[in-house]
């Protein structure tokens, strides 16, 4: 489950993504889309396609802060999305929802997990701080959270789940 952002927050996020592309490093394609995971599981059954659809869902605005890596071997760039009481609310919701699902990740339970957009993947120690002159700023900027997709990279298909 992913959170999906407006089209000029998105416009922003893709523009940082060629940029590290650019460098030769592994960000994010034109096939990809900018959004915040709040929810992944191996299976998510389909009898929970009908009460994730009926989430009570209304646009709301974040904000995408500082960068972030995570890991220390193939670490990841990211940008933190600053939390907020109706963000960490509507993933709580959906987690319940999926919770008892096969193959969620730790990291994404709602006691450890990071709200945050992915820059680049697989980067390596002499990358790092190209990457990081790239892409980094002063500021934060908002973003509108849109809507709540479905992504299921197996098939590579998506379909949206509520929309405001």
């Amino acid at each position: 489950m992913e959170l999906v952002l407006d089209s000029t927050s998105e416009a922003t996020v893709r523009g940082q993504w060629a940029l590290l592309r650019e460098l030769g490093l592994h960000a994010p394609g034109a096939e990809h889309r900018p959004h915040i995971t709040v929810a992944v599981a191996s299976e998510i059954w389909p009898r929970l396609e009908k009460p994730l659809g009926q989430q009570d869902f209304q646009p709301f605005t974040v904000r995408l802060g500082g960068l972030l890596m995570f890991g220390s071997r193939s670490p990841i760039l990211v940008r933190a999305v600053v939390p907020s009481a109706e963000l960490i609310a509507l993933q709580h919701r959906i987690f319940r929802i999926v919770e008892d699902c096969p193959g969620i990740p730790a990291n994404l339970r709602p006691d450890a997990w990071t709200p945050h957009v992915t820059l680049a993947r697989r980067l390596r120690p002499g990358q790092i701080q190209a990457a990081l002159d790239a892409v980094a700023w002063d500021k934060d900027f908002r973003a509108t959270v849109e809507g709540i997709r479905r992504w299921d990279g197996d098939r590579r298909v998506e379909w949206p789940v509520a929309a405001g």
